[in-house]
């Protein structure tokens, strides 16, 4: 495995499997995380998931909802962890306002893809993407299914 590819993957906290399955992603953007003190002690124990996570925009804002960070029990005791509350994601004014025309006149949506650290912060990479339809879905299943019996084939294995 390259170097590039052992940092990608010890950086990384936890990815959305399901972006990539359910939606067509056109451009990505890299977004600052407004976190909490025990939210980033979660982070560093690997204690995220971001599958069930959608992004939203509010008022100029854009906001993580639904991801789940699990407190850890050595927390505080005199804070309440909230492990679903809305998470206010940092971006550029340039980028938000072409986010928000994105998904009001073009109809995209924005989904979160990758959570991982950049530089000691919790960065958050989200994506304008279009949903599949279902030929779609069943046509990106038939070609991993082939690179997975290709790979076999070439490896020297049996494919039944």
């Amino acid at each position: 495995m390259s170097k590039a590819k052992k940092t990608a993957n010890l950086n990384t906290i936890a990815t959305n499997k399901r972006a990539r399955f359910e939606y067509h992603l056109e451009e990505d953007f890299e977004a600052g995380l407004a976190l909490e003190g025990w939210e980033v002690k979660a982070l560093r124990e690997g204690r995220a998931q971001i599958t069930e996570s959608y992004v939203g925009l509010q008022k100029g804002e854009v906001f993580l909802y639904g991801a789940h960070f699990t407190p850890l029990l050595s927390a505080s005791t005199h804070v309440n962890p909230d492990p679903t509350r809305s998470r206010k994601l940092l971006l550029h004014q340039h980028q938000i306002s072409r986010l928000i025309g994105a998904t009001e006149r073009k109809g995209y949506t924005i989904v979160p893809v990758n959570l991982y650290w950049s530089r000691g912060r919790a960065k958050l990479k989200i994506a304008l993407a279009k949903g599949k339809k279902q030929h779609d879905k069943r046509a990106s299943i038939k070609e991993r299914d082939w690179k997975r019996d290709q790979s076999r084939i070439l490896k020297g294995g049996r494919s039944d």
